[in-house]
């Protein structure tokens, strides 16, 4: 299995390759800028993406699908209730970004939903809070938290369809259930280092503790 953590663009955001090497096959999840730098490591490793996995519809996570749709043809998966929000970033917001409106998604997830690449399955744990339909990705003792829990931190829940009540209900009784040793690599890198563990975040971290 590969797993690869790589940030691009201006906005600190953190994006995945995640493949099943046998196969040959990976998605990236979050793949928002610096695509030559993504296509690099996808191609050293003779991958063909089947995927474009968004944590959640907003802007900066997804202001890359296209670009990477054209380049690899992959299908992009979003959480049913974020689907929308792929299709209404403002103009001003998309110019903002110097962004493309992203396509419409291909498949749409739910709570409890495989991911799968060769052999390796993601599991979706829908979490909303920071948008209606912001997920993580469970896979083998790691959790890919998108925007819903970063190192020493939580999401944002002040922008529209945004909750805090929400969010913490998602940390508190489907991240914080996690075993203590599952790595925790964010959307972001916004903490003090790059990774940490769902123990680690119930016992520091600073908004919402375990």
């Amino acid at each position: 299995m590969i797993v690869r953590q790589i940030e691009v663009g201006n906005f600190s955001i953190f994006s995945y390759l995640i493949a099943d090497e046998q196969a040959k096959e990976g998605l990236f999840i979050d793949p928002s800028a610096d695509h030559d730098l993504l296509q690099k490591e996808a191609r050293a490793n003779d991958l063909t993406i089947k995927y474009i996995v968004n944590t959640h519809s907003h802007i900066d996570h997804s202001m890359g699908n296209r670009e990477m749709v054209r380049r690899t043809g992959a299908k992009v998966v979003i959480h049913k209730a974020d689907a929308p929000g792929l299709l209404d970033t403002p103009a001003d917001i998309l110019s903002m970004f110097g962004a493309e409106d992203p396509p419409p998604a291909d498949i749409l997830v739910s709570d409890g939903d495989l991911i799968q690449v060769g052999s390796v399955a993601l599991k979706v744990i829908h979490t909303p809070g920071h948008t209606p339909g912001g997920m993580c990705l469970y896979l083998d003792g790691m959790v890919f938290t998108g925007d819903t829990l970063f190192v020493g931190s939580v999401g944002r829940t002040d922008f529209p369809g945004g909750s805090y009540a929400e969010l913490e209900r998602s940390i508190r009784t489907k991240l914080y259930t996690l075993p203590g040793d599952t790595v925790v690599f964010p959307g972001h890198n916004y903490g003090m280092r790059p990774t940490s563990t769902i123990r680690q975040e119930r016992s520091g971290n600073a908004v919402i503790r375990g």
